[in-house]
């Protein structure tokens, strides 16, 4: 791995563990509730938070220029919630666009048993070919559409292999039970996702706690943080278990604290 590649992977994850804040879910959703203003939404988070996940519209329009955290580009996109299949997506950024926003990563969605499952892993493979001459890291999102009943450990840990053998140097994916599973068979750091947004405050640390024991290096969660009415409170309980290995009880405590 050459100095750029290992240079951008420490600065999105310091330690080798990260807390990553998407808020790229217009680019499907449209103006998803709490990030209606994205800029606004991120304003108290980001010192909480190693990256952002966005797409350059968001980027160029409602991120300060002078924020000192890296960028994970989204540059897979092409369709929405009121389309016939979220899995028919194309690659949307080019490696110019990539370079002259300075990201320090990118990131694109696979739907592997999809429909679209070639297209979008021709997708990858495209993206990490045009991305790996200028040492930016691909990351890939195990994406599955309206589906949720496929996040399920053999499934998950396929689609994580798959995208790491392709050239993925970071795989995001769900959690799930027997989540050792999935992130035992991929030889790349495994982040996860914070889908649908969780009940309570106590199930979002127990599932990222669990995982983070299971192998993870992280998380890239953005509905239960900043949906929550007391998101500062959660950034700062989920830093801790990320990069201070708090307990359950700790991250509980810490979000008492400054709720």
């Amino acid at each position: 791995m050459d100095w750029g590649m290992k240079n951008r992977l420490d600065r999105l994850m310091p330690g080798g563990k990260c807390f990553f804040m998407p808020i790229d879910h217009g680019y499907f959703q449209g103006p998803t509730s709490g990030l209606e203003k994205p800029g606004k939404t991120i304003k108290s988070l980001l010192p909480y938070v190693d990256a952002l996940f966005c797409t350059r519209g968001v980027l160029r329009e409602a991120i300060d220029p002078t924020i000192n955290k890296p960028i994970v580009l989204r540059v897979s996109g092409g369709t929405s919630m009121v389309g016939k299949d979220l899995a028919n997506e194309i690659i949307t950024t080019s490696i110019d666009e990539i370079i002259r926003l300075n990201a320090s990563a990118v990131g694109l969605s696979v739907f592997i048993g999809s429909e679209y499952e070639k297209q979008t892993l021709q997708n990858l493979s495209k993206l990490v070919n045009a991305c790996e001459g200028y040492g930016i890291p691909v990351m890939a999102v195990t994406a599955v559409g309206k589906e949720m009943e496929k996040r399920e450990a053999r499934y998950l840990a396929l689609c994580c292999r798959i995208a790491a053998e392709l050239g993925a140097k970071v795989v995001k994916t769900y959690w799930c039970e027997d989540f050792e599973k999935v992130v035992e068979g991929c030889p790349v750091p495994v982040i996860m996702a914070g889908g649908p947004k969780c009940k309570t405050e106590k199930e979002v640390f127990s599932f990222v706690h669990d995982g983070m024991q299971k192998g993870a290096v992280g998380i890239n969660l953005g509905r239960n943080v900043w949906q929550n009415p007391n998101a500062v409170a959660v950034a700062k309980a989920l830093r801790a278990i990320i990069h201070e290995k708090a307990s359950v009880k700790r991250a509980l405590e810490i979000f008492k604290k400054c709720a």
